[in-house]
């Protein structure tokens, strides 16, 4: 696949926002109840960076689009978590909360539109 500017953008924004979905998780109290969706939360932002890099060196179309819709699952995923996590009553945490999600959500929507124009 080509190496354009938007496709390494995209590496770099794929990457932050697991970046900062692992600090958003680190700061909240740890409990039973949430160790499971924090690592749920973790698992799934980093899945989108990583799918992302394989999309990039896909070997095909059909690799690169299977690649693409394993991103735009795991971002769905990862902004379900975000939104199930109980921030509490810091307004701050909520607010971060909030940002995450709407990243996946751009995300989604980003990949659902490489997806359309790839097809």
């Amino acid at each position: 696949m080509e190496d354009s500017p938007k496709r390494r953008d995209l590496e770099e924004r794929t990457f932050r926002f697991a970046e900062s979905a692992r600090a958003f998780v680190k700061q909240l109290p740890s409990t039973i109840s949430t160790r499971k969706m924090f690592r749920q939360v973790m698992r799934a932002s980093g899945s989108v960076a990583v799918n992302w890099i394989e999309a990039d060196e896909a070997l095909s179309k059909k690799d690169f689009l299977m690649r693409v819709k394993i991103c735009r699952k795991e971002a769905k995923e990862s902004r379900l978590f975000l939104r199930l996590i109980d921030a509490g009553s810091s307004q701050s945490t909520a607010s971060a909360r909030d940002k995450l999600a709407a990243e996946a959500r751009e995300l989604t929507l980003i990949f659902s539109a490489i997806i359309s124009k790839s097809e």
